[in-house]
């Protein structure tokens, strides 16, 4: 028996390594989604002098409060896992890859940032 090469015979990396999957989405949640939201909310909270830097999410700040801020990380991170799931199912590595790791170096970058922040003021 003969396999096929044809990648849209593949199964898609999420199903075929579902560990490496979950565990680089669990990442980007920890970093991206809990970390910089909370240092975000820390920050805000005791140092109210300083404004949020971003403007789209000072605008979703002064728009919606909190819940902007909320809604607006679960919709970059929904577009992102979509992307990632695509990439996935097309056996493109980059966009399976790279959605994912971006989220954790940023929200890494945010928090610590945010921490340091926070730390000096």
């Amino acid at each position: 028996m003969v396999r096929s090469r044809d990648r849209t015979r593949r199964r898609p990396a999420y199903r075929r390594r579902p560990n490496e999957f979950y565990w680089l989405w669990i990442a980007a949640t920890a970093t991206y989604g809990v970390g910089d939201v909370v240092s975000t909310i820390a920050f805000l909270r005791y140092v109210p002098t300083i404004e949020e830097a971003n403007p789209v999410v000072r605008f979703a700040l002064e728009s919606f409060g909190l819940s902007g801020l909320v809604a607006l990380k679960i919709a970059v991170y929904l577009v992102m896992l979509w992307i990632s799931v695509e990439g996935a199912r097309e056996g493109d590595g980059l966009l399976y890859y790279f959605p994912p790791v971006l989220l954790t170096a940023t929200g890494t970058y945010l928090t610590a940032s945010n921490v340091r922040l926070l730390w000096l003021s």
